[in-house]
């Protein structure tokens, strides 16, 4: 039977893609390649980073950087494929276990249902199995190809698992799989993921390009927690939607039929750039072996909020990640990132 282990739980790696443009973060590319940097250097520390780079050329760079940052090129495995982003959360395999064996779960991105240009994307899980040397496993349902970015998604994995209805059951805004219903994607959870109960929520957080992406919203911190970003100031436009969420976290039950533990987490002061109100939350923390990587903004909260997960994760080390050249292509740390079990 399938199951999707939870991230704290023992890692090989993580998965991250070297941006090769700047059509994500326009005007930033420069400061984006250094901040890149910096995010390998603290995974590669401790864990190996499988690394995606478009070609030799940029495999040479992105080498050189690495090189003149410090990071330990020991624990980087390139592998070499052009993609449209770098979103690896979303367009990159889930990675599961089946008994003992891990199988690459391909999800059929299709550009969170809003961009055309998706199609070196769609070969990415290919590419990640064919690396990893384990089987890739197309996801389908009553015949079909079944969509989901893992950003829509966080598990316990016992049996729990955590999405939003603005992301998977909106009836005309980026569908993901038309006429799918709660019972439909439920299944699919069961099926490849061995998930037996589904905690949904409502509406994600202003600004966000995915449509109501989880990792922005909520996560898992051990089987029985979740910590939720909370708005306190009523004059937000994520106030109602996030009253709203932490309501459904209250009154909701685990696989064992418990309540979960809920624990707050600030929202980061409104953040816009060029115009843009830009989707900034303290939720998009990656966790690895042995440390906690958070997005900070520059924000008066941030203190707040490493403060908070720190005590989520007393055995780990909780490290700030400045994020606010990141957020400008409307992702941070988890977005940009899988996790590869051991």
């Amino acid at each position: 039977m399938r199951r999707f282990p939870a991230e704290w739980e023992k890692q090989q790696g993580i998965f991250l893609c070297f941006p090769h443009n700047g059509k994500d973060w326009p005007g930033k590319y420069g400061a984006i390649q250094w901040a890149f940097v910096e995010f390998i250097k603290k995974v590669a520390s401790i864990e190996t980073v499988f690394l995606v780079v478009a070609d030799d050329k940029l495999k040479k760079k992105v080498h050189d950087m690495l090189v003149t940052a410090h990071v330990n090129i020991s624990n980087i495995s390139f592998i070499i494929h052009k993609t449209n982003r770098s979103w690896m959360r979303d367009s990159g395999p889930i990675i599961v276990k089946n008994g003992t064996k891990r199988e690459a779960l391909n999800f059929n991105f299709n550009g969170w249902a809003k961009y055309t240009n998706f199609q070196l994307d769609k070969h990415v899980p290919s590419k990640v199995a064919n690396h990893l040397n384990i089987p890739l496993v197309q996801v389908m349902y009553k015949g079909k190809p079944v969509v989901l970015e893992g950003g829509a998604i966080d598990v316990n994995g016992t049996g729990t698992l955590l999405t939003s209805e603005e992301c998977l059951l909106h009836p005309t805004i980026q569908v993901r799989n038309s006429g799918f219903t709660k019972a439909d994607y439920e299944a699919v959870f069961k099926e490849y993921l061995g998930v037996t109960n589904v905690i949904w929520l409502g509406d994600g957080i202003i600004g966000d390009d995915t449509h109501g992406h989880i990792d922005d919203l909520c996560r898992f911190v051990n089987e029985d927690t979740i910590i939720t970003v909370v708005e306190t100031d009523k004059k937000s436009a994520n106030y109602k939607a996030l009253q709203d969420n932490f309501k459904r976290l209250k009154t909701s039950v685990l696989e064992t039929g418990k309540s979960p533990n809920i624990v707050e987490l600030p929202m980061p002061k409104k953040l816009e750039f060029d115009g843009v109100t830009i989707p900034a939350s303290y939720a998009n923390f990656l966790i690895i072996n042995n440390y906690v990587l958070v997005p900070t903004f520059n924000d008066v909260h941030d203190r707040m909020a490493l403060n908070i997960i720190a005590d989520c994760f007393p055995n780990r080390e909780i490290i700030g990640i400045s994020a606010i050249d990141l957020i400008w292509g409307f992702g941070t740390l988890h977005c940009l990132s899988q996790q590869i079990p051991e």
